[in-house]
Formats: structure tokens, C-alpha cells, sequence
């Protein structure tokens, strides 16, 4: 069985990186070489884009999208004002942050699938570069539950199908509701455990506490604890609003490394 970070099409479609994402960084020169060398390659043009009456540094751009982890991530949380705030953008400018993002999106986002996520997604060699032999277990939406054999080890897991990602405009999040929940649906093993809100971790907790004194009273629980939470101080409740928003907070960060893990192909071993 053969793994691979990207589909045929995908790792067709971009150039061969000629430089490391961190020498990019910290030789602007050798930015602006490789960056004109990959949209000749791709057969783009090349425009240095203006905001504000000035003219945008693609390199700052870059550097500062991809110090929080790039594109994706800077869409999902919401961080385009404050790579913006770098730039000194004046008062009068508007849509600053609309405008970077599209900017990114048409300049930088294809460069930065070559030079940084394949840099980052290095860390996933072994598990995307070697021929082995295993079984298929069972098949989900998204890939196999498979044992295999690399080396000497006997690995048990998830097996990732490369799929391919069709470009969105810049404007649409395409990890939308319905998406996700069609993925949840669909019964990924790996798809992280959805995050609980504060009444939810109350709840876990009284339900456990009215069981083990009231076990003959299970059906009335919900009201039972619906009538305790509202009788909560504001003090009280904040304890288990903190727990659910660090929950959010968790979610959040798992949600985009399996997104990554669905956009590379990459497999993911568990025990």
C-alpha cells in the first residue's frame, strides 16, 4: 500500500520548492527569487499588490501568516486585523483585512503549500513516503482502519485517502456547519470529541452526584439539575463557563491539525 501526502493532480500541480521555508524568511532576496521563479513555474502573473496608496510587502505578509501556522489557521481564528496591524494601515483605509487576505489568497496561498505546510508536514515522513504491506480492517468516509507492517513493527490505525481540496474564493470558509457535520456523521474514529459548554460539564457532574444518591430517581435528573444551574450565583457558574470555553479553545486547535491531517493524506498511527 502506498502512502502519500497529496493526490497525483495536487503534487503535480505545484514546483519543486528551491529553497526551505525558514531560508525564505530570512532572506527577503531569496523570497522574492523563489516567489517570481514559482508563479512563472505555475504560468501566473506576478503583481505587487497596493493598500492604502502604498505598496504591500509579500514577504512581511508571509512571514507573519505563516508565524500562526498559515493561511487556514489565520482564517479560522480570525488573526487578519492583527497581521494587518503590522502594516500601520492608515484610518482611512478600509476592508484592510479583506483586502490582505485576498491578496494572500491570490499571491502567497499557493506558495505557501510548497514552502511552508510541506516543511511543516516533514514531521510526517516515515508515514507518507514508504511502500508496506497490511490489512484493511474496515472503510469510513475518509480513509481505512488498517494494520501494517513497516520494519519490524506491527502498526494499528487510520489510513487517510488524499483528497483533493478545490480553491474557494476568498470570501467562503469551506470548513462550513453542513461540512461538519456530514464529517461527524460519516463516524471518523479520529475526528475530535466535540467541545462542551460550561452547562455540560456542570451537568456530568450533578448527574453523577444525584446517581450515586438517587439512583431510583434517574428520569428526573435533567429537571433536577435544569433547576439547580439556574439557582447557580454568577460567581459559580463562571467555574464551569471557564471549563467549557478552554474546551472550545481545544476543539478549535484539534479541529484545524485533522483538517491539515484530511488536506495532506496524512495517516495518523493510534494505539
Amino acid at each position: 500500500m502506498s502512502l502519500a501526502s497529496k493526490t497525483g493532480s495536487e503534487a503535480e500541480s505545484y514546483p519543486v520548492a528551491l529553497a526551505s521555508h525558514d531560508d525564505v524568511v530570512k532572506d527577503s532576496s531569496l523570497f522574492w527569487k523563489t516567489l517570481h521563479s514559482f508563479h512563472h513555474s505555475m504560468g501566473t502573473k506576478l503583481m505587487i499588490p497596493v493598500i492604502g496608496g502604498k505598496e504591500l510587502n509579500l514577504h512581511i505578509v508571509y512571514i507573519e501568516v505563516t508565524k500562526r501556522g498559515g493561511f487556514d489557521k489565520v482564517v479560522a481564528y480570525k488573526k487578519w486585523r492583527e497581521v494587518g496591524s503590522i502594516f500601520g494601515f492608515s484610518t482611512t483605509t478600509t476592508s484592510a483585512s479583506y483586502a490582505l487576505r485576498k491578496h494572500y489568497l491570490k499571491f502567497l496561498y499557493q506558495y505557501e503549500q510548497t514552502y511552508f505546510l510541506s516543511s511543516k508536514s516533514s514531521i510526517y515522513t516515515e508515514c507518507l513516503s514508504f511502500e508496506a504491506a497490511g490489512i484493511i480492517h474496515t472503510k469510513f468516509e475518509y480513509g481505512y482502519l488498517v494494520t501494517i507492517q513497516f520494519g519490524s513493527e506491527i502498526l494499528h490505525g487510520v489510513l487517510y485517502q488524499a483528497q483533493h481540496k478545490a480553491m474557494v474564493p476568498y470570501d467562503m470558509d469551506p470548513t462550513s456547519t453542513t461540512m461538519r457535520k456530514k464529517r461527524k456523521s460519516r463516524g471518523d474514529p479520529t475526528r475530535p470529541k466535540t467541545n462542551r459548554s460550561g452547562y455540560n460539564f456542570f451537568f456530568a457532574k450533578k448527574h453523577a452526584e444525584l446517581k450515586s444518591r438517587y439512583p431510583e430517581r434517574e428520569r428526573e435528573f435533567t429537571k433536577m439539575i435544569g433547576e439547580s444551574w439556574n439557582n447557580l450565583s454568577p460567581e459559580d457558574k463562571i467555574v464551569y463557563q471557564k471549563q467549557g470555553l478552554m474546551d472550545k479553545e481545544r476543539y478549535q486547535r484539534e479541529m484545524i491539525e485533522y483538517k491539515e491531517r484530511l488536506k495532506h493524506g496524512v495517516c495518523q498511527i493510534v494505539s
